[in-house]
C-alpha cells in the first residue's frame, strides 16, 4: 500500500491523539529556547532534561493565564498532551499550563556563582577600564565559521581600516569552550593586542552557558587589556558580560564601540591641523616681535651704537668748545679794544697832537 506524506502524518497524529497515556499528562523538564510571538501571543519552547528534549507550544488562550514570567533555565512541570504537528511531521507537546518547579539547575548555578563573584569584587565598576581611542591592534576571539566574526570584520574594515585585526579562533559552545576561550585570551596577551572582543552570536541559555564558567570569568577579569563582551543578542546576559570592561549588545555593536569612524578621524585631523596652524602662526608672530625687540636692544647696546653716540657727543662738545672759545676771544678782544681806547684817551701824547706843548727847562 502506498500513502502520501500527508496521509502518513495524519494517521500518526490520529494514533497519538487516541493514546490516553500521552493525553492530559504532567511533564517535568527545563525550559529552553523560549520565544513568545509578539503578534499571536503563542509561546514556543523546548522542554528538556539530561537525556532528551521535546518541542512544545502553548497557545495564547492558555498563555495569557500564566502568573509568572517564563525564562530559559527554569525547571517546570507542564500540563500537556502529546501529538504530531502534521505540516512539519514534528512530535511536540501542546501545553495548557505551566507550574514553576524551581529555578532549574543551570539558572541556580548561574545565580549562585554570580553572587559569589560579585562578593569578591569581580564585577566592580572600579575595576573597569576605558577603551583606547585609537587601538593599533584589535583582538577578536570568536568561532572562525560564525557570523559574529564576519560582522566584526565587515564593520571594522569599513569604519576603521587604520587598525590591525587579529582573529583568534576559539570554540564558543560546549564543555570545551571555556578552556578554548581562556587559551585565546593568553594568545591575545602574547601578540600585544590593545583591546579584545569576545564575540558569539545568539543562542539559548544552554548554548551560552559556557560563558558562565568560573575559570573563564576570572580570566576575563584578570585580562591586562580592556575586554568587550559581545555574547549573544541584546537580551542575553552571561557572567563574562559582568566581568568584562564593557558589554556590547551584539558583536556588530562591539566593533563600532572599539573603532572610531574614519570620517570622524578625518574631521578631527582637519580641526587639529587648523588649530595647529593657528598656534604656529601665533607663535611665529610672537617670536618675530620678540626678535625685533631683541634686535633693537642689541642695536641700542652695540659697540657701533656706543661709538656713534660717543661721536655725536664729541661733536656736540667740540661745537660747544668752539662756541665758548669764540665768545671768549670776542670778549677778550672787546676788553682789549676798550682798554686800548681808554689808554689812548689817557695818553699825554694825544694832548700834544691837539696843539698843546710841553715846555721844559
Amino acid at each position: 500500500m502506498t500513502v502520501s506524506v500527508s496521509q502518513l502524518n495524519k494517521y500518526v497524529s490520529f494514533v497519538l491523539k487516541e493514546d490516553s497515556n500521552i493525553q492530559n499528562i504532567k511533564v517535568r523538564g527545563e525550559i529552553s529556547n523560549f520565544v513568545r510571538n509578539s503578534n499571536s501571543g503563542h509561546c514556543y519552547f523546548t522542554l528538556k532534561d539530561a537525556g532528551a528534549s521535546v518541542r512544545a507550544v502553548m497557545f495564547n488562550s492558555y498563555a495569557h493565564n500564566l502568573r509568572f514570567a517564563v525564562e530559559n533555565g527554569m525547571s517546570v512541570v507542564v500540563s500537556a498532551s502529546a501529538s504530531l504537528y502534521e505540516r512539519d511531521g514534528a512530535f511536540q507537546l501542546y501545553v495548557t499550563g505551566i507550574e514553576n518547579d524551581g529555578s532549574g539547575n543551570l539558572l541556580a548555578q548561574f545565580e549562585k556563582l554570580k553572587e559569589k563573584l560579585s562578593s569578591e569584587g569581580v564585577f566592580d565598576e572600579a575595576h573597569k577600564r576605558t577603551l583606547p581611542k585609537f587601538p593599533k591592534r584589535i583582538g577578536v576571539v570568536a568561532s572562525k565559521e560564525g557570523a559574529a566574526l564576519q560582522d566584526v570584520i565587515n564593520i571594522l574594515s569599513r569604519r576603521y581600516p587604520l587598525g590591525e585585526l587579529a582573529v583568534i579562533p576559539a570554540i564558543v559552545q560546549g564543555e570545551n569552550a571555556p578552556q578554548s576561550v581562556c587559551r585565546a585570551i593568553v594568545t591575545a596577551h602574547k601578540i600585544n593586542c590593545d583591546v579584545l572582543i569576545i564575540a558569539r552570536g545568539g543562542g539559548s541559555f544552554e548554548d551560552l552557558n559556557c560563558f558562565n564558567d568560573e575559570s573563564l570569568v576570572r580570566a576575563v577579569y584578570a585580562c591586562s587589556m580592556p575586554v568587550i563582551s559581545a555574547i549573544g543578542h541584546e537580551t542575553d546576559f552571561t557572567l563574562c558580560d559582568f566581568a568584562a570592561d564593557l558589554r556590547a549588545p551584539t558583536p556588530s555593536a562591539a566593533a563600532e564601540l572599539v573603532s572610531c569612524d574614519k570620517d570622524s578621524i578625518s574631521d578631527s585631523i582637519y580641526m587639529l591641523n587648523c588649530a595647529l596652524e593657528g598656534a604656529i602662526s601665533k607663535k611665529l608672530t610672537a617670536g618675530s616681535d620678540r626678535l625685533k625687540h631683541l634686535e633693537n636692544m642689541l642695536a641700542l647696546h652695540s659697540v657701533e651704537a656706543k661709538l656713534q653716540r660717543g661721536e655725536k657727543s664729541l661733536e656736540l662738545l667740540n661745537m660747544r668748545l668752539s662756541e665758548a672759545m669764540r665768545r671768549k676771544f670776542e670778549d677778550s678782544e672787546n676788553s682789549f679794544i676798550k682798554t686800548f681806547c681808554l689808554l689812548e684817551n689817557l695818553n699825554p701824547m694825544q694832548v700834544l697832537t691837539r696843539g698843546f706843548a710841553v715846555v721844559s727847562d
